[in-house]
């Protein structure tokens, strides 16, 4: 500490008598400017972007075109009851990129392979037909046709949405006389 103080009062000597200057000048800063949260922006930007031109995700839209059947002579509740799950779903099947001739023979097979296997209810996933352009949902009216069609469906509808919304079908099958 000793050594600063001779350093200082070196310095003064040194130095000698000093007086401030007097001038007119402003002695304080302009403001600084706003900041200006440029990476925020270009994030923001960005998020916009995507969302304009992204692929939409088809799968996450319903077009809101439930399907259902009940064959007649049965109960109105055995069809809310279907709808709500009520029966396990024994063994599904998915139709997605399939043609017409090959989802038709598609279902009709596992139909028949549910009736060999005693099966009570199985899901048919025909998807919503999003992409069908102006013709709509063809392989959803086609499984709803053959559906109704057939001797051993004796109700069905479309799935919850947890479990394939519109782009489902819970089929319930009668027991076999």
């Amino acid at each position: 500490m000793k050594d600063s103080d001779d350093d200082l009062d070196l310095f003064r000597e040194s130095v000698g008598s000093v007086r401030r200057l007097k001038t007119d000048r402003v002695r304080s800063r302009p403001p600084a400017p706003r900041a200006i949260p440029a990476q925020r922006q270009r994030d923001e930007a960005r998020v916009l972007d995507d969302l304009a031109n992204a692929p939409i995700d088809y799968s996450a839209v319903e077009t809101g075109e439930e399907i259902t059947y009940l064959r007649p002579g049965l109960q109105k509740r055995v069809l809310s009851r279907l709808r709500r799950g009520h029966w396990r779903v024994q063994d599904s099947i998915d139709l997605h990129q399939m043609n017409l001739e090959a989802a038709s023979h598609s279902i009709r097979a596992f139909l028949e392979h549910a009736d060999r296997e005693r099966m009570s209810c199985v899901k048919i996933i025909h998807g919503k037909g999003l992409r069908s352009g102006p013709a709509g949902p063809q392989i959803k009216r086609l499984t709803a046709r053959l559906l109704s069609r057939h001797d051993r469906v004796a109700a069905f509808a479309s799935a919850p949405p947890n479990d394939g919304g519109t782009g489902a079908v819970y089929v319930l099958l009668r027991a076999r006389r």
